[in-house]
Parts: structure tokens; C-alpha cells; sequence
């Protein structure tokens, strides 16, 4: 009887340091981030999510959104919607300091009218360095406000600032230098996890 006591008494004198021990295995990993993507928020706080005009077979163009990272974090997939199928889009993400190509895909986007995502192997952005994101397309919608007004950049769309609209003619791959702020022509974006 005396021995079951024991036990028992040493038992109860353990649990509290092993679940004591099993907390400081776990640790804090930090917090936990979801991925998000600017578009929605972006066509919203410019109003051009006011007005939408479907362009296809219209001219190639290279055009996209100069953007700037206010967390660290990774690009994950790249978004896409345009008003016309096209097996091989040419998308860009581009460091505009150094004027370089960071990465380059094809994709299928192989139905009008779809947003479609396409996974990629995770491109890590530097917080408050300065990117851009283009594709190269004669299909696109043009998006706008219906006062017709000129948006004021930078916008901020989650974590990500919105710095400028560009654009450039041609089929060339080159980094688009031309802006404009009364319109966005896309549909193009991506998901953005920040890691700290």
C-alpha cells in the first residue's frame, strides 16, 4: 500500500514538470500569416473598379503595376484574368532600381474571362525595395473610374503599396516606362505571404 503511494505521490510530482517542459519544447513560433492578394483592394481605392472595357486582339503591350513591399514576404502564385484565351502569357517581376528581370513564366491561360493562379516556385521580396509586375499581352481589360479622374499614387493595398501604372508597346521584353493614372490596364497580380 505504502509503495502505491509512492508511486503515485511521485507520478502527481512529475506531471507538472512534464507538461511544464512540453510548453518550452513547443515554443513561440511567432504569428501566423494568411496570404493575401492587392487587386480587389487596389481597383476599389482607385475607382476602377468603376468602369471595365474588354480589349482583345488590340496590339501587344507590356504593362503592369509598379508595387513596393511594406513586409518582408513572397510572392506565391501569380493571378491572372484576361478577356481572351492565350496558351503562352509572357509575366515579369522585374527590380526597377537595378532595371533587372528577377523572374520570368509562361502561362496557360486557357479560357476568357477566368482568373486563373498559377503556383511558382516562392519569390522572396525585400520589404520597401521597388518591383514591378508586367505581362506582355494584346488581350486585356481596361479598368476606370466613372468621374474619369486621375488616380493619385502611391496607393496602399494590404501590404503592399501600389506605386504606379506601366506600360510600353511592342512584343519587346523590356521593362515599361511609360505611366499612366487615369486608368490600370490588367488583370493581373499576386499572392503575397509575409514571413516576418
Amino acid at each position: 500500500m505504502k509503495t502505491t503511494i509512492l508511486k503515485l505521490a511521485l507520478v502527481l510530482l512529475f506531471i507538472p514538470l512534464i507538461s511544464s517542459c512540453s510548453k518550452d519544447d513547443d515554443g513561440d513560433s511567432g504569428p501566423t500569416y494568411s496570404e493575401e492578394n492587392f487587386m480587389d483592394n487596389y481597383l476599389t481605392s482607385t475607382g476602377f473598379d468603376e468602369e471595365s472595357v474588354e480589349f482583345v486582339n488590340s496590339g501587344s503591350y507590356e504593362f503592369g503595376l509598379e508595387f513596393t513591399p511594406l513586409v518582408k514576404g513572397q510572392i506565391t502564385s501569380l493571378a491572372v484574368k484576361l478577356p481572351d484565351v492565350n496558351n503562352s502569357l509572357r509575366i515579369t517581376i522585374w527590380d526597377v532600381a537595378a532595371g533587372t528581370i528577377v523572374k520570368t513564366e509562361i502561362v496557360n491561360v486557357s479560357a476568357a474571362g477566368n482568373l486563373f493562379t498559377f503556383d511558382v516556385v516562392d519569390i522572396e521580396l525585400v520589404k520597401d525595395k521597388k518591383y514591378c509586375i508586367s505581362m506582355n499581352s494584346n488581350d486585356w481589360y481596361e479598368r476606370s473610374n466613372t468621374a474619369g479622374t486621375d488616380t493619385s499614387y502611391p496607393t496602399v493595398a494590404g501590404n503592399i503599396s501600389i506605386d504606379a501604372y506601366k506600360w510600353a508597346g511592342g512584343l519587346n521584353h523590356e521593362y515599361p516606362t511609360l505611366e499612366a493614372t487615369d486608368y490600370y490596364a490588367g488583370d493581373l497580380s499576386f499572392n503575397f505571404l509575409r514571413t516576418e
